[in-house]
Formats: C-alpha cells, structure tokens, sequence
C-alpha cells in the first residue's frame, strides 16, 4: 500500500531538516530527524532505503563505525518493508535493535491512517 499523502508529507519534512542539518555540520539533530523520519517512512521500501543512507551518511561524517556499519546491515535488511517485517516506531540507529518494536512519539502518531496496514500495531506502542 502506498504512503497516505500526510504521511509521505510528514516524512519530507523531516527528511529535509535532518539534510539541511546535516549540511550545516549539525550531524547530531540531523540524526533525530532521520530517526524521527525512519519511524514514518519505515514501511515502505523505497523512503526507507532513502532514510538509511541518510543515515549512512551522518555516521560516515560522524566517523561513527558501529553506525556506519548498522546502516549497511539495514539498508539490506529495509527489504522486509517489502513483506511488513519492519517493527513500528522503531528509530533505525545502530544504537536499537532492527526488530525492536518502540513507541512512536505522540506528535507523529496523527500522520498514520488509522484504518490502514500502517497503524496496525500503533496502539500496542503507544
């Protein structure tokens, strides 16, 4: 199922002040937005793949090892958005566990549809 349109937007947005962040050298907020847009672009493939090379990027100039090489495993791993094996709410650092369901922050909860396969699991990890 495709992104909801509020939801593809909530994740733009994110996605773009974690760039323009991580322009600025400010690779630490970069990188809560990219977790913040992982928790809404998780499942579906492609804006998931972009997330984690976004992420990819931060721990490079991070130079961050463990993050670097997190990423790499997720970025493979993202092909389970494809089948719905992706945990919701999960951050998508190095520092989490790929499989770890975790609570979506209160304000990113109103992006998801709550009639869709998006929100399936959003109530238990509230």
């Amino acid at each position: 199922m495709p992104m909801t349109v509020k939801l593809r937007t909530a994740f733009k947005e994110e996605m773009q002040v974690a760039k323009s962040l991580y322009y600025q050298g400010q690779y630490l907020q970069s990188f809560h937005h990219l977790e913040r847009a992982h928790i809404l672009g998780q499942r579906h493939y492609v804006p998931h793949v972009i997330n984690h090379y976004w992420m990819l990027k931060v721990g490079w100039r991070s130079r961050d090892v463990r993050e670097v090489l997190g990423q790499v495993l997720r970025i493979i791993g993202s092909a389970g958005s494809l089948i719905g094996l992706i945990p919701i709410g999960n951050t998508g650092g190095a520092n989490v566990s790929a499989v770890k369901p975790m609570p979506i922050p209160q304000d990113l909860v109103p992006f998801f549809d709550s009639t869709g396969p998006d929100t399936s699991d959003v109530a238990k990890h509230r």
